[in-house]
């Protein structure tokens, strides 16, 4: 019998529970041997299926020798990071699906499994339940990788949906969200595109092999959106969706960062529709690899959890390539990169043209809408400021 405890029994915590009792015959059969949960570490007593299993003291997880994975699913960089780091310290695997841990000390809690010679694996932090590390990290592995991009959060891509499909205010669609529960009573770290933000920076670290420091990566959410910029965008052929982006710069250097982006309705990605994510790795020998699926929620996410306890189990000893350097040098700032850009100004078209030249005009009702020539953020911050801006977002190449 292989032993295991969880940290925090909210949504993720209770999914681990259930994924492993209800799946348990299909893992034992791939394990060899039963998995069960020991002990829940949890702040609060509750009634329910798991009472018998809760704890408030750590110690009876770290002194306990006979637990060989601890799951944590207490989210932040308080708790989580102290008894992660005592877990590692006392020989046991940890898994984690806590982005903002992960981009913040996953470097360095990386470094600590490998000095005691277990596992630290955070397949859960990017993309839920859909399997994204793992390949880029292994079957990707005999690529370089040029670029990550993808829509890494649920709830806004949920809001951008309804604004589209039913012309809801930004207003009214968070609400809807809200009320389905998509959306967190302080939606902050959503719209304002926080966490995609923090997932941005990890698929950076894995892709580049270099620490990304998530305080220098820019993240723009959604909250400004107006509905007439996502409706110009629609009748132009384009889908507006919030997008973290990690690139490798020309120079050999690379960036990151989170916007809106206009999107060809061609692209795959442009037709992610609801709360589902989509992530697209480009290597430069497979070209662009897109990988869809519902990126949160309790059983999706839980089943990359308890994926990783049973690889954490399976590995030997360790997964070697999972990791990268603590040097931030070279990294950029994201307007250093050439893109076209949308502008929604109050002026006219030849106000567009003194600033930017020739332009695609997408509106010139009262307000003039445009697309500009590919061009570095650095030039659009220079040319446009004689300009009344009421919209501007990137267009994606």
């Amino acid at each position: 019998m292989i032993q295991i405890a969880i940290m925090g029994l909210g949504t993720v915590g209770t999914g681990v529970a259930r994924v492993v009792a209800e799946n348990s015959r299909q893992i034992e059969r791939k394990l060899g041997e039963p998995l069960q949960v020991k002990t829940i570490l949890v702040r609060h007593f509750k009634d329910g299926p798991y009472r018998q299993l809760m704890t408030d003291d750590f110690k009876k997880i770290e002194e306990d020798d006979s637990i060989r994975v601890v799951v944590e699913t207490i989210g932040g960089v308080g708790a989580a990071y102290e008894y992660t780091k005592r877990a590692l310290m006392a020989g046991k695997h940890v898994v984690t699906a806590n982005k903002q841990l992960v981009a913040e000390k996953g470097c360095e809690l990386l470094e600590l499994a490998k000095k005691k010679n277990v596992n630290y694996l955070f397949e859960a932090s990017v993309g839920g339940g859909i399997p994204v590390l793992h390949p880029l990290t292994q079957c990707m592995a005999a690529n370089r990788i040029d670029e990550v991009y993808g829509i890494l959060n649920g709830t806004t891509n949920y809001i951008l949906t309804r604004m589209v499909r039913t012309g809801a205010f930004f207003a009214d669609a968070l609400r809807e969200a809200q009320a389905k529960g998509y959306a967190e009573a302080d939606p902050t770290a959503d719209i304002e595109g926080i966490d995609a933000g923090r997932k941005t920076c990890i698929l950076a670290d894995l892709a580049f092999g270099h620490q990304v420091d998530p305080d220098k990566v820019p993240m723009e959410g959604i909250s400004k959106l107006s509905l007439r910029d996502v409706k110009l965008a629609e009748r132009a052929g384009y889908r507006i969706k919030l997008l973290g982006r990690a690139v490798r710069l020309p120079g050999g250097g690379r960036t990151a960062y989170v916007a809106p982006h206009l999107i060809p309705e061609d692209n795959p990605i442009a037709g992610v529709e609801d709360v589902f994510n989509a992530v697209v790795i480009r290597g430069n020998a497979t070209g662009d690899v897109m990988f869809y699926g519902k990126g949160a929620g309790e059983m999706p996410t839980a089943s990359a959890c308890v994926a990783d306890v049973m690889e954490a189990l399976q590995a030997s000893p360790r997964r070697e390539e999972i990791g990268w350097s603590p040097d931030t040098d070279g990294f950029e700032d994201p307007a250093e990169l050439h893109t076209r850009y949308y502008f929604r100004i109050e002026g006219s078209l030849t106000d567009a043209a003194m600033s930017f030249g020739q332009v695609e005009v997408l509106s010139e009702d009262g307000e003039t809408a445009f697309l500009t020539d590919r061009i570095s953020g650095l030039e659009v911050q220079q040319q446009a400021q004689n300009l009344k801006i009421l919209a501007c977002m990137r267009v994606l190449p």
